[in-house]
C-alpha cells in the first residue's frame, strides 16, 4: 500500500484538531452516522476544558489506494517536546496558518523544527472564510518567515491551500468550488515523499519510539515509525540508548496500528509504518527497538532545555490528608518519575530538604497542567514560586529571553508598553495590525512574565492576546519588581465568619468567603498597601444584653476573588506556597508560625 506520513502543526487554536477531524470524516474513517465528539482527536479531560491539544496523537485516513498516517501535533511552545520528537516520524508536514492572524511565535517554533529536520511544508492558510481574513498578507508573513529560518529553496517553493477546517473544504485557489477536502488529499499524495526506507527489504527491523503510555491491559505501549525491517507479535527485540547501552530483551506481544481513531492489532507491519508495540517492560522514549543483531541505536535529536522549575513537595498544613489519599512523598516521587520517563521535556530531580521534588519544565502551562492532572489523580501537594533556570558561561550569568506577541486594541497598547517595559522587556516592534488592533513584539526575561498574564488580561480588558516563545540567553536584566501589594494571613484555625469578613473588607481584596476553613499562616487575602497583615477572620460580633434600637445591619460580602491553578502559582511569592488538593486551592505562607517568620527575616537581614 502506498503510505504517507505527515504531522499537522500550527499555533495554538488556528484549528489543527478541527482539520483533522474532518479528513477522518470525509475519508470514509469515521462513518457519516457514527456517533463522533467535536475535536475527537483531544482526547484527555484537560484537553477538552482548555479546548488545547497537549499530547500528539496518530491516527490514518485511507485516501483511494493509499494510506496517510496523521499526528495532531501540540500549538504550545510548553509542550514542545511532544512536537520535537513526532517531527522525526514524519516524511512531511501541513502548516496550518489562521489567514487573519497569520503566523504567530508558535507557528515559528514548530516550522523551524520542522525545517531543520529538512521537511518540505504544505502551507494551509485555513479560516479564509472570517471577515477578518486577508489570506494575501498571510501567505506574504508565512514567505518572510520561511527565509528569516533559513529555508532551502526547495522548502520554499512549498504549495498552498486556502481552507476552512469548520466547513470542510480546502481549494488550491481562493475562489476555487470549495467543495470538500479532496484537493488536500491529493496535495499530501503529490507533495509530501512516501517512507524512503520502504525500499530496504531483508534489513533487520529497527524503531525509534517516540511516544510512551500505559495501557491497563496491554502494559507500556511505545509509538514510532519503522525505520527498516518488519515486525509482528511474537518477534524477539532488544532495547538501546541513545549511547548504545542495552536496557532490556523482550518478545512483542502486541502491534497495533492506526486505524482512523482506534488502534487495531495487526499481523505484520513494514518499514515506514507508524505502529505502537507492546511486551516491554523498562524501554522508554527516545530508546532504539531493533532485532538482537543490531547494534547501533537510531540518531535521535535532542530536545531544548527547560527553562522554569517548581517544587513540588508533601503537603503539611494543618488540613493535609482530609482531601486527597495520595500524600506520602513515596507516591509523589514515583508519580514525577512516571512523568518524566514519558515526558523528555521535564526533569525530575530530588532537593536538599528530601521530601521535596524539583520538577523542571518548558513554562507555567506545562507544569499547571502536570499539576492539575496530579490533583484528579487523588494528590496533595505543596507548590511553590515558578523560578527561572540560569546559565552560567565564560563567567557570566545568562537567562532565558522569551519573544513576546502581542495583539491588543490601540486604546490598551500604551499601558501594555508601560507594563512590559517595567518588566525588562525590549520593544523590537511596534505596528498597526486589522481591525484596530496594535501588533507588539517584544524580548523579555522569563522571569518577568511569570504571573504577568492575569494582569495583560486585566489591562486589555480580556481583548488582549499575548503568545510567547523561547528565543535566546541573553546577559541577566537586573533585578525585576514583584508583587507590590502584601497579603492579609490568617492568625486563627477554624470557620471563617461573616462579619469578620465584612470589617477586612476594607483592608484589600479576600479570596475566601465565609464558612470557609482557614488555618494559621494562610493566606486570605490581598493587602491594599504594601507589607503583609496578619488578621483574624474568625473575630465574631461581641453579644450584651442592651437591646440595640432598630435591627443590626445585614452583613453584605463582596464576592471573594477566586484563582485559577496557573494565577495562583504565579501570584505566589517565593515565601509563599500554593496547597493543592482534589477539591481546593489554598494560599499559605511556606513558614505558618508567625514566630518563625519573624526570625527568618531578622536572620536575613541579620
Amino acid at each position: 500500500m502506498d503510505l504517507r506520513n505527515i504531522a499537522i502543526i500550527a499555533h495554538v487554536d488556528h484549528g489543527k484538531t478541527t482539520l483533522v477531524d474532518e479528513m477522518l470524516k470525509q475519508s470514509g474513517a469515521v462513518r457519516a452516522n457514527q456517533a463522533m465528539d467535536e475535536r475527537a482527536m483531544d482526547s484527555n479531560d484537560l484537553e477538552r476544558e482548555r479546548g488545547i491539544t497537549i499530547l500528539a496523537k496518530c491516527t490514518s485516513v485511507d485516501w483511494k489506494e493509499s494510506r496517510i498516517n496523521i499526528v495532531d501535533t501540540p500549538g504550545h511552545a510548553d509542550f514542545g517536546g511532544e512536537v520535537e520528537r513526532i517531527l522525526s516520524m514524519v516524511d512531511g508536514v501541513v502548516l496550518l496558518v489562521d489567514a487573519a492572524e497569520g503566523p504567530m511565535p508558535q507557528t515559528k517554533f514548530v516550522t523551524s523544527k520542522a525545517l531543520a529536520l529538512g521537511l518540505r511544508p504544505i502551507v494551509c492558510l485555513n479560516k479564509v472564510d472570517k471577515q477578518e481574513a486577508e489570506p494575501d498578507r498571510a501567505l506574504d508573513e508565512v514567505f518572510d518567515l520561511f527565509v528569516a529560518l533559513d529555508a532551502s529553496d526547495e522548502q520554499l517553493d512549498f504549495p498552498v491551500l486556502y481552507a476552512s477546517g469548520r466547513s470542510g473544504w480546502a481549494d488550491e485557489t481562493l475562489d476555487g468550488p470549495r467543495d470538500g477536502l479532496a484537493p488536500m488529499f491529493e496535495t499530501i499524495m503529490r507533495h509530501v515523499p512516501g517512507p524512503a526506507q520502504i525500499g530496504r527489504e531483508g534489513e533487520p527491523f529497527t524503531m525509534l519510539s517516540t511516544t510512551l503510555e500505559a495501557d491497563p491491559f496491554l502494559g507500556r505501549l511505545l509509538t514510532g515509525r519503522i525505520a527498516t525491517g518488519a515486525v509482528g507479535p511474537g518477534d524477539m527485540l532488544h532495547a538501546m540508548t541513545r549511547d548504545g547501552k542495552a536496557v532490556e530483551r523482550f518478545r512483542v506481544s502486541k502491534v497495533l496500528g492506526f486505524r482512523g481513531l482506534k488502534r487495531t492489532p495487526v499481523e505484520r507491519a513494514e518499514a515506514g509504518d507508524i505502529v505502537a508495540l507492546s511486551g516491554m517492560t523498562k524501554a522508554t522514549v527516545a530508546d532504539t527497538l531493533a532485532a538482537p543483531q543490531v547494534t547501533t541505536p537510531i540518531a535521535s535529536r535532542p530536545v531544548d532545555p527547560p527553562t522554569i522549575s517548581v517544587t513540588f513537595g508533601v503537603n503539611d498544613s494543618p488540613l493535609a490528608g482530609k482531601d486527597g489519599d495520595k500524600v506520602q512523598s513515596r507516591v509523589i516521587r514515583e508519580r514525577l518519575m512516571r512523568e518524566a520517563e514519558g515526558n523528555v521535556a521535564l526533569r525530575v530531580a530530588p532537593t536538599a530538604e528530601g521530601d521535596a521534588y524539583e520538577v523542571s519544565g518548558r513554562g507555567e502551562l506545562q507544569m499547571g497542567v502536570l499539576i492539575e492532572t496530579m490533583r484528579r489523580e487523588g494528590f496533595e501537594l505543596s507548590i511553590s514560586r515558578p523560578r527561572v533556570l540560569f546559565r552560567e558561561e565564560a563567567g557570566e550569568r545568562l537567562e532565558p529571553i522569551e519573544e513576546v506577541t502581542i495583539d491588543v486594541d490601540e486604546e490598551f497598547a500604551g499601558a501594555v508598553v508601560e507594563k512590559i517595559t517595567q518588566r525588562k522587556a525590549e520593544i523590537r516592534e511596534m505596528r498597526p495590525g486589522g481591525g484596530g488592533k496594535t501588533r507588539i513584539i517584544a524580548h523579555a526575561p522569563s522571569r518577568g512574565l511569570i504571573g504577568y498574564h492575569g494582569e495583560f488580561l486585566t489591562d486589555t480588558r480580556g481583548a488582549g492576546v499575548m503568545a510567547r516563545i523561547f528565543h535566546s540567553w541573553a546577559p541577566h536584566r537586573g533585578p525585576i519588581q514583584g508583587r507590590r501589594s502584601g497579603v492579609l494571613i490568617s492568625i486563627e484555625q477554624g470557620q471563617s465568619v461573616a462579619f469578620a469578613l465584612f470589617n477586612l473588607g476594607d483592608r484589600g481584596k479576600l479570596f475566601i468567603g465565609a464558612g470557609e476553613t482557614v488555618y494559621q499562616g494562610m493566606i486570605i487575602g490581598e493587602n491594599a498597601r504594601p507589607g503583609d497583615l496578619e488578621v483574624n477572620p474568625l473575630k465574631g460580633k461581641k453579644l450584651t444584653n442592651m437591646r440595640a434600637s432598630g435591627k443590626d445591619e445585614a452583613v453584605v460580602l463582596t464576592t471573594p476573588v477566586r484563582m485559577s491553578l496557573e494565577q495562583a502559582i504565579a501570584y505566589i511569592a517565593d515565601d509563599e506556597l500554593l496547597e493543592v488538593t482534589p477539591n481546593h486551592l489554598r494560599l499559605r505562607k511556606r513558614l505558618l508560625d508567625p514566630n518563625d517568620r519573624k526570625r527568618e527575616l531578622r536572620n536575613a537581614k541579620g
